[in-house]
């Protein structure tokens, strides 16, 4: 029998669904754990978190789909139901199947934890999927003018449009890591951070009490997958030393490595993002301590947007089976 590594990845939204996706391919060689964000506050998760009093489920649900098992059509009919988005209806417009199913779960179960484990059961997930913290928890972000923001969704998509700077990330109330996204971390072989928005996806799951301590006293190699477009409001002219730096603040450590795009981007879609004063991240480190591996892990086929859909998303990403196999060739 093969003896599995243990990957942990921490984040939440496209890029960790991105990094999921690729590593379940080698699910024969690894056990994979996605430590998810429990500070989500848009969209249909949003909704369902204030109506319902329920942990936020929108990363989760993401997660659940990216280690769902892929094996003929069936599979592939029950991943399109999770990801599934209303776009009519009202009361239903914008909100997505796998969010109301999740809720429903927790409700007919008695916990988000038994309501993942179940909907895990009936996607036949190759992995686990975690909440950071089972605590019902609001992400604070304090800027260099002594302004503070409260909630991700407006910490993610501020009306400010200015260059504010994020100098402190918490969350209140305060709230302990999840016994067993802690117990993943310090049994884990790599944690990858990231990609993903530096504050509001990667740097939400380490302002949760214990979750440093965990990445710091695990021994496994710490990679943080860097960026590729800076993001208003979060990371406006912070390149990839920049973001380094940030992760090792909140983590109390540098990472071990970085993984960093040098690919070429599409100018089509770069002109739609500078007109939201958002450019392609920096790559300006190279790494005293922390190996820095550049290369192309750009993804190239085209992002869409699912009708119904309220929130930005982000239309250049990360390919999954590139990044993957970089992971991989780390163990």
């Amino acid at each position: 029998m093969i003896d599995k590594r243990s990957i942990v990845v921490i984040g939440g939204g496209t890029g960790t669904f991105a990094v999921l996706s690729g590593l379940k391919q080698y699910r024969k060689q690894v056990d994979v754990t996605a430590v998810v964000t429990m500070a989500d506050a848009g969209g249909s998760t949003g909704v369902l978190r204030d109506e319902f009093g329920c942990l936020p489920v929108g990363d989760v649900r993401m997660s659940l789909v990216a280690l769902a098992r892929e094996n003929g059509d069936h599979d592939e009919l029950l991943r399109q139901l999770f990801l599934y988005r209303f776009d009519k209806g009202a009361g239903l417009n914008g909100h997505n199947f796998g969010n109301l199913l999740l809720v429903a779960l927790t409700d007919i179960l008695g916990s988000e934890e038994a309501a993942i484990s179940a909907a895990a059961r009936v996607l036949r997930v190759h992995g686990r999927v975690v909440p950071v913290t089972t605590e019902k928890v609001d992400l604070v972000a304090t800027y260099d003018d002594g302004s503070e923001l409260v909630g991700e969704h407006h910490i993610d998509e501020p009306a400010h449009k200015d260059t504010k700077r994020i100098t402190d990330l918490s969350i209140i109330p305060h709230a302990s890591v999840n016994t067993r996204a802690e117990d993943a971390l310090l049994n884990a072989d790599i944690i990858v951070l990231g990609p993903g928005d530096l504050y509001t996806s990667v740097l939400a799951n380490c302002v949760v009490d214990g979750v440093p301590e965990a990445i710091r006293r695990s021994g496994a190699q710490v990679v943080y997958v860097s960026s590729l477009m800076t993001k208003v409001g979060q990371t406006s002219g912070m390149g990839t030393k920049e973001q380094l730096a940030e992760i090792t603040r909140f983590i109390g450590r540098e990472p071990d490595v970085m993984l960093s795009n040098t690919a070429p981007l599409p100018e089509e879609l770069l002109a739609r993002y500078a007109t939201e004063n958002e450019y392609p991240v920096e790559v300006n480190c190279d790494g005293a301590r922390c190996k820095v591996i550049k290369d192309d892990f750009l993804a190239t086929e085209a992002v869409t947007t699912a009708k119904g859909d309220v929130l930005k998303r982000s239309l250049i990403r990360h390919d999954a089976r590139k990044i993957a196999g970089t992971i991989i060739d780390l163990l």
